[in-house]
């Protein structure tokens, strides 16, 4: 679930505490289960302000017991380079929040930092970012990496947005049949 570009874009984490409300109330908890990790993504030109950051993250919802068991899990994806500090990955770590790592075809930074006890990534293109495919190397390569966060006993969750030219689902397709997870169109649970 992507956090509200309102939140992030517009408002730019400040005066927010009425917008985050509404939109976690706006239903998407009934997803229960079927939830994942809470996507924040920040515009390209916000920049690292530590306190910003740490407001945030206290407000998101921890506290009560269908958070704690719903919405527990958030991750953040950055586009600007003063995002690349040890004090950025410091404060994630202290709040449980994943850094997403984010292959953007070299656009944006990309960091590796495991921050919390998931790993979310997002492969938005490998070498044209949103148009281009990802080559059986370069999966080969990420199904690696999936495989060793998995090892150390880590929730993986993998998006493709490289979908202008429909490549994301042949590409998670690919992926999966890396990992052992091939999908069998005969069977609904893939």
């Amino acid at each position: 679930m992507k956090g509200s570009r309102y939140i992030t874009h517009l408002l730019r984490l400040s005066r927010i505490e009425k917008p985050l409300a509404n939109f976690f109330a706006s239903g998407i908890l009934n997803l229960r289960d079927k939830l994942g990790p809470f996507l924040w993504q920040f515009p390209p030109q916000f920049q690292f302000q530590p306190e910003r950051l740490d407001a945030f993250f206290r407000l998101l919802p921890r506290t009560t017991a269908q958070a704690l068991a719903l919405a527990r899990r958030h991750a953040v994806e950055i586009r600007h380079p003063s995002f690349m500090t040890a004090a950025f990955v410091r404060l994630l770590r202290e709040h449980g929040i994943g850094l997403v790592v984010a292959d953007t075809a070299g656009k944006w930074p990309r960091m590796f930092h495991v921050t919390a006890d998931f790993v979310y990534v997002r492969l938005h293109g490998d070498v044209k970012i949103y148009t281009s495919g990802y080559s059986g190397r370069a999966l080969a390569s990420w199904a690696r990496r999936i495989r060793n966060w998995d090892r150390d006993g880590r929730d993986v969750y993998v998006y493709f947005d490289n979908d202008v030219k429909v490549k994301a689902p042949f590409d998670a397709l690919d992926l999966m049949e890396k990992l052992g997870l091939a999908c069998h169109p005969p069977d609904a649970t893939c």
